[in-house]
């Protein structure tokens, strides 16, 4: 290929060259220019390697279906890997080179490989590298596999989102999309037109034309209305990446891309998630290349890519230039370029019947024209020197002598694909249009429609010319179908021989369809191949699936802000400042930050948690337990809901009381547990574990929104705008009654597990009578911007007491000795409401609730399941979290009967205690057993999970 500028036309600003730099080398360039078009008007041929063979790769396309030029852009940690050239904007400051090429794409070192070539076919990998071991080959195979080379630092750019709701989204900014988005702009509607180049208009040629006027000057006065209009959203160098449920589409809009460094200001890229109301997709068609022998050298180019090169940068292909096509619209390309100056030698059509018109606008320019030929052969070593063109049989071999034809580009067009892929998405069907030789949109099930060439709507019949072969019709191992993947004719007959018939088994047997263009002109010639080795249409073949997104993303995109410390923004309590002045040792537990015990000088973390437990057993501690998840459910059918949803029965619950509740999954698994209360007859607040506030809640509403649509409920989450700090000790109430409250405290008036609403220090507040300690103890909330005031009251009121502050470690002690479950710790996604004493309630409930009929499955039912117990370490050992349990007289390796899930040297009962999940536990209390952790042994008791205070008084005190 020998490409070169014309002195005139094209829509660049010859009057602001750009610094532009291909492997170190300047490039002449100007303002318009993509990288690919400047490149080709510079006369570089050779613009990367394929991916297998390294072979000499040119440029093919000039939009996303560009499988050639794959290049890496910028130096350092703003180095970005695998671009298209075709959608690299030239800029000042632009450094570009190929990738999978060293030490560059004229002399690549890795070119050897294809001198090997007939050793190496499709699938070589999963035959040659088993034997002897796979792990002596992997080394090398990774260091050879790859493309770009990732940057190795952080990030320096930033990406954001944003959320849109229009009425019509159109995607596709060409001549189709344009009317589109007119259509539905004049109509007054609000109105969002991306379009993925930076430019509108799609890929119109020079001669073409929208109804009278030229067609550029039709894109002028579309763009100037629709820009007049206030409701409509005009998105350049945005693409749409994916369609999902619910007419819900995602962008990606690229705004720093196209600038020097310099110019760059805020995010790089913006990921837009639009719901629309209707989707328009204008998204065009990918042309299809020809499949022939030698179809890969340099020089070889798609029609439309040329005419797009001649039309918007004025840059023609090759100084001699031939067009093979089976179709009508090819030939204008030619044609253009031939009245620009171009030296057109030949026009080669498949087809026999070429319509009159186009005979004679060839005959006006000089061009000779072969009806009923292809090209039966590229010339050329590492670039385009000519092409031998043989006439077709009516099976499409070709036969005849053949005629030689000197050339250095050849513009090749075998039919057009619509773009299908987000049509696909959505979960539209295709269907096999016979004129076009290609897939178009068929049935739709989302709110959306294909318009324009998306929807199929291209002149002109095709005729199907799948390879070019020999007489014998045997597939060339030099006749191309994936160039980047090096797939040839060849490789699909060899998956076919071996049985790797299905579209999906010959994409991973061959890889065709797996580049970086993710199979956009190769895998309609590759599934069609298939066909005919078959004797099946291309429609019975199928198609492999559509997979978003489009067209590779940079995954900082889909993160958006959450990096670094925004990745998982940690929650911090209303009370953290008050914490912090008392020495607490912070650590994350389910996104909070949350004190895990408050050492004072000299103490480790075991001294401090013990110290912590001693003050709550003998006076008084307090924790704040603000994290803990508050759900408001409100409603006449909120009882109903809550009796669905939990093992036990809560429509019988009276107001000012609470409850214990066991919510399982679908399957009878245990999900989380908590406290409800009932604060009036139509009103709960529903309590979860720390970590489960968001997931309990969701579950609650999909519930309602998808099963229970009868049910007129209302579900909140509160969690965050409650403090709640809880006091747990002997004289936790004696504390509690120096504060201002209007809730009678007394245990007549104030039971275990009872809920109360009033007011402390003036301030609104509920109080429940809950533990977690084993103690007596009070749950206050207060409006969260409260929490620090009532935490320094409560600690003030007790110092007289020796009240304490204690943490999450100290709590899990104090929880662990009283033998109380934590979901989580001491459940897995196996247990069963009946592995943790819950067999009784699910049986007895008369009502059905959500995982009733899963755990009541036979398998459910054995005998021998793990169940919740305690165990006693007999020589004082603490036993490790994690340790399994075997026979005491067995020696590993022996069957597991289950494990330690919690365990602690216990300052209260001066001895370890554990819990663990044990088969048949409950039925085995006392029976001696071996916890055994890497090789060590430690001899324990099976108990009761209790420990302290078996009976509750100090509780219920």
């Amino acid at each position: 290929m020998s490409g070169w500028r014309l002195r005139a036309g094209g829509r660049i600003d010859r009057s602001r060259p750009v610094a532009v730099r291909w492997c170190g080398r300047p490039l002449e360039a100007f303002a318009g220019d993509t990288l690919a078009s400047a490149l080709l008007a510079n006369g570089i041929d050779i613009v990367g390697r394929s991916f297998k063979y390294h072979r000499p790769r040119g440029l093919v396309a000039a939009g996303y279906d560009e499988p050639n030029a794959i290049v890496q852009v910028g130096t350092g940690d703003r180095t970005i890997p695998n671009l298209k050239a075709t959608e690299v904007e030239v800029h000042d400051g632009l450094e570009a080179r190929p990738v999978n090429a060293w030490p560059n794409a004229e002399v690549d070192a890795l070119a050897v490989l294809g001198l090997a070539k007939r050793f190496i076919p499709a699938a070589f990998y999963y035959k040659s590298f088993m034997w002897p071991d796979w792990h002596l080959f992997e080394p090398l195979i990774r260091r050879t596999a790859g493309l770009g080379k990732a940057p190795g630092g952080t990030d320096p750019d930033s990406y954001e989102h944003r959320h849109a709701h229009v009425a019509t989204l159109v995607v596709g900014g060409g001549i189709a999309g344009l009317a589109a988005a007119l259509e539905a702009g004049r109509s007054g509607r609000p109105v969002l037109l991306a379009e993925a180049q930076g430019w509108f208009g799609g890929f119109a040629g020079v001669s073409e034309r929208v109804g009278d006027l030229p067609a550029q000057d039709w894109i002028a006065a579309a763009l100037a209305e629709l820009a007049a209009m206030p409701h409509v959203t005009l998105l350049s160098r945005t693409m749409a990446i994916a369609y999902q449920d619910h007419d819900f589409v995602t962008l990606a809009e690229r705004l720093g891309d196209h600038l020097p460094l310099s110019d760059r200001r805020g995010p790089r890229q913006r990921l837009w998630k639009v719901r629309a109301g209707e989707v328009v997709l204008a998204t065009g068609a990918f042309e299809r290349p020809l499949v022939f022998p030698g179809n890969d050298l340099p020089g070889v180019m798609l029609s439309g890519a040329a005419a797009h090169y001649h039309a918007r940068f004025a840059v023609a292909p090759g100084r001699r230039v031939v067009l093979a096509t089976n179709n009508d619209r090819a030939w204008q390309a030619a044609l253009d370029l031939a009245r620009d100056g171009v030296a057109v030698a030949a026009i080669l059509d498949a087809r026999t019947d070429i319509p009159a018109a186009l005979r004679e606008a060839a005959g006006a320019c000089g061009i000779a024209v072969l009806a009923g030929h292809a090209v039966a052969d590229a010339k050329g070593g590492r670039r385009l020197r000519g092409i031998v063109a043989r006439s077709l049989d009516a099976r499409g071999r070709a036969t005849g002598r053949g005629k030689s034809i000197a050339c250095d580009a050849l513009l090749v067009s075998g039919g057009w694909n619509p773009v299908v892929h987000l049509h696909s998405q959505a979960g539209g069907s295709l269907a096999w249009d016979e004129r076009l030789a290609s897939f178009v949109p068929a049935a739709q099930p989302q709110n959306c429609r294909s318009v324009g060439a998306a929807a199929g709507t291209i002149a002109g019949a095709v005729r199907p010319l799948w390879q070019v072969t020999a007489p014998s019709g045997r597939a060339s191992p030099r006749s191309f179908v994936d160039f980047q993947n090096d797939v040839t004719a060849a490789d699909i007959a060899l998956a076919e021989r071996e049985a790797y018939r299905s579209v999906e088994h010959l994409k991973r047997y061959t890889t065709l369809g797996m580049a970086s263009d993710q199979g956009k002109t190769s895998n309609v010639n590759g599934l069609a191949i298939m066909g005919e080795l078959l004797g099946k249409a291309p429609a019975d073949v199928g198609t492999t699936r559509f997979r978003p997104p489009f067209d590779p993303t940079p995954l900082g995109l889909f993160a958006g802000h959450r990096r670094g410390a925004t990745l998982a923004p940690r929650r911090v309590l209303p009370a953290a400042e008050a914490h912090q002045a008392l020495g607490a040792a912070f650590e994350e537990y389910g996104g909070w930050m949350r004190p895990a015990f408050y050492p004072e000088a000299g103490e480790d973390e075991r001294a401090a948690v013990a110290r912590e437990v001693r003050a709550v057993r003998s006076a008084a501690g307090l924790f704040d337990a603000s994290p803990l998840g508050k759900i408001e459910v409100a409603g006449p059918d909120a009882a109903t809901l809550l009796d669905r949803m939990y093992v036990g029965t809560v429509s019988t619950l009276k107001v000012g009381r609470c409850r214990y509740g066991l919510m399982l999954t679908e399957g009878g698994i245990v999900f989380d547990d908590g406290v409800v209360a009932r604060l009036a007859e139509d009103r709960f607040l529903v309590g979860t574990t720390s970590g489960k506030a968001a997931a309990v809640t969701a579950s609650l509403r999909e519930w309602l929104q998808c099963e229970w649509t009868d049910l007129a409920v209302a579900v909140e989450d509160v969690t965050t705008c409650w403090a709640v700090m809880n006091i747990a000790g002997p004289a936790a109430r004696d504390i509690l009654a120096r504060l201002a409250c209007d809730i009678d405290l007394s245990a007549e008036a104030f039971p275990h597990l009872a809920g109360r609403e009033g007011r402390i220090e003036g301030v609104p507040c509920r109080i429940q009578r809950v533990s977690f300690s084993g103690e007596l103890s009070f749950e206050i909330a207060v409006p969260a911007s409260f929490g620090r005031a009532l935490h320094d009251r409560l600690m003030a009121a007790g110092a007289p007491f020796g009240l304490a502050p204690f943490g999450v470690e100290s709590l899990m002690v104090l929880r662990i000795e009283k033998g109380f479950l934590h979901v989580g710790s001491d459940t897995d996604g196996m247990t069963l409401p009946q592995d943790i004493g819950f067999g009784g309630p699910v049986k007895s409930k008369a009502s059905d609730f959500v995982g009733r009929r899963s755990c009541l499955r036979p398998d459910g039912q054995r005998a021998d399941r793990r169940q919740f117990v305690g165990l006693e370490s007999c020589d004082g050992r603490v036993l490790p979290v994690g340790a399994h349990i075997v026979a005491a007289d067995a020696a590993p390796p022996a069957a597991s009967q289950g494990w330690v899930t919690s365990s602690i040297a216990s300052p209260t009962l001066g001895r370890p205690h554990a819990l663990a999940m044990i088969e048949a536990g409950t039925a085995r209390m006392g029976e001696a057993v071996t916890v055994w952790d890497e090789g060590t042994r430690y001899p324990a008791r099976i108990v009761a999970p209790c420990a302290y205070d078996p009976e509750g008084a100090r509780m219920h005190g």
